[in-house]
């Protein structure tokens, strides 16, 4: 089986965010595809199943990250704009259905990652096992 470009791989939600994550306020906003020719934005459609796509920003928790950026974009693809779960600030959240896109970020010309859910929902209250410092 040969790879397509975009092609994205279902992954669970503890093996992306193995701490958590916090949902950044006031975040949940419809993505917008940019037209460079007309220089016009316009609604986001999935390429792949043709419906509106959302997105959000989340404050990854893991403790290992130290200084680096924790701020990370998840595209929720639904026809009804999500709301926060609990509508607290900074709320714990987690995604159902996530998958991730690799690709090759133009600018920096490195490895990507681009992170796609079905909703947003609150936490189910089962704790990943910790990570291990040592890999094993």
């Amino acid at each position: 089986m040969a790879l397509q470009g975009g092609a994205r791989f279902k992954v669970r939600f503890e093996d992306v965010f193995p701490a958590g994550c916090v949902l950044v306020p006031g975040s949940i906003a419809q993505a917008e595809d940019y037209d460079e020719k007309s220089g016009k934005r316009s609604p986001a459609k999935d390429k792949v199943t043709g419906g509106r796509v959302w997105q959000c920003r989340v404050m990854d928790m893991d403790p290992e990250l130290g200084a680096k950026s924790r701020e990370v974009s998840v595209k929720i693809l639904t026809d009804v704009q999500p709301v926060p779960p609990t509508g607290v600030m900074f709320e714990q959240v987690e995604f159902t259905d996530l998958t991730v896109t690799p690709y090759l970020n133009e600018k920096t010309r490195r490895l990507a990652y681009s992170l796609r859910a079905s909703a947003i929902v609150k936490p189910n209250g089962v704790k990943p096992a910790p990570a291990h410092k040592d890999g094993a």
